[in-house]
């Protein structure tokens, strides 16, 4: 069977979009559940590593909750029609997609000023630090998608309030594209920096101490790998997706001149990156048991110990 250009973005869509968010739900809210009720129930002391990870957490469990329904509209070829749903799902879905990466830049520096201040006596260490730092990322990432949404409610409006469309595809008085190549800069390019300079300095204060430890048992690589393992993941998960959102906005341009399959090619290279980039809901959930301090030892301390009520009290019967 031979498509019609015109006809790629619907068999994406019900084909390839669809069951991603499916299995990218089905694997990543019981994981990031499991997280956030491992937290408020396992942890004895919060210190700031352990904000950072439970407002991530949170943000990608929230994130992991929109994703049934665009799963079913998708599998079913049908649109958005409720407005205000079409704007809490793209608002959460922009606001994860920036949170979770300058989340990951104040672990990476926690992480590095752990290292340089093993007794934890830095300010930047301090759990009110961490709080302020999280109030303070929330708002930033909140002032960079606002503008989304006021072209969204624009599109809406435009589109007599029945259909939702991506970001990419939205057109309205504000410059779409510029918008777009600025919060490319502020919400992923910047914070990447900064997870590759704390990477570096990791790998430098490493260098040293090893150096001053002369061959001992003792190990401190787990902390760049970690961090190393962060920036080359949203490297390749978040580069595709800014790309071909860039692009596909400035293919909708009239000065561009493309035609019409040239453009339907553009939007489906797109969609093939947007799972792509989401799936980083999924993954998170393996740096809670390398970066939180001793999570996994606590998990397992508290599943052991409702093992033991649980025979105590079959025995009791």
């Amino acid at each position: 069977m031979v498509l019609n250009c015109t006809e790629i973005d619907y068999v994406l869509k019900r084909y390839y979009l669809a069951p991603s968010y499916g299995i990218e739900f089905c694997i990543g809210f019981p994981s990031n559940l499991l997280v956030v009720l491992g937290y408020i129930f396992c942890l004895p002391k919060w210190h700031s590593c352990n904000i950072y990870l439970f407002n991530l957490a949170v943000s990608d469990l929230i994130f992991l909750c929109t994703l049934p329904r665009l799963s079913y509209l998708y599998a079913n070829d049908q649109s958005e029609t409720c407005p205000l749903a079409c704007l809490i799902n793209r608002y959460v879905l922009h606001v994860n997609l920036y949170s979770s990466i300058l989340f990951m830049v104040w672990l990476s520096m926690d992480r590095f000023l752990l290292i340089r201040h093993p007794s934890r006596n830095h300010y930047l260490l301090k759990p009110r630090t961490a709080l302020i730092v999280t109030g303070l990322s929330w708002l930033a990432v909140n002032v960079e998608v606002a503008p989304m949404i006021v072209l969204m409610i624009h599109d809406l409006q435009s589109e007599n309030w029945n259909r939702c469309k991506d970001f990419a595809s939205l057109k309205g008085h504000v410059n779409v594209l510029g918008y777009s190549l600025g919060l490319t800069l502020t919400g992923y390019i910047l914070p990447l920096l900064g997870l590759c300079g704390f990477s570096h300095q990791i790998a430098h204060l490493l260098c040293v101490q090893e150096k001053a430890l002369q061959n001992r048992s003792t190990s401190y690589k787990r902390p760049l790998r970690v961090a190393a393992s962060t920036a080359v993941l949203f490297l390749v998960l978040y580069t595709p997706y800014h790309v071909l959102r860039n692009v596909r906005v400035a293919s909708q341009e009239a000065w561009t001149g493309l035609q019409v399959c040239t453009k339907m090619y553009i939007e489906a290279t797109y969609i093939l990156t947007r799972p792509l980039a989401f799936l980083h809901s999924v993954i998170n959930p393996v740096f809670y048991f390398f970066m939180g301090d001793k999570f996994k030892e606590l998990l397992e301390a508290k599943f052991r110990k409702l093992v033991r009520m649980t025979e105590r009290q079959r025995e009791s019967i």
